[in-house]
């Protein structure tokens, strides 16, 4: 199983579009693609969080 993970800095003139359309080219599923836009610089990240708990669950 592949898991995706797509990031970009700002909401506003950034898209995960394309990202989106490399990994699912790839064959990610699209439902397990996880996603964040914000700053690199901000510790808060909700997608990377859920992409990893999401792999630890298939773990145990």
């Amino acid at each position: 199983m592949l898991i995706g993970y797509m990031r970009v800095s700002t909401t506003d003139k950034q898209s995960t579009d394309l990202q989106r359309d490399a990994l699912t080219a790839a064959g990610v599923d699209p439902r397990n693609l996880f996603e964040d836009k914000s700053s690199g610089a901000k510790d808060d990240r909700s997608g990377l969080r859920a992409a990893l708990d999401f792999l630890t669950q298939g773990m145990g």
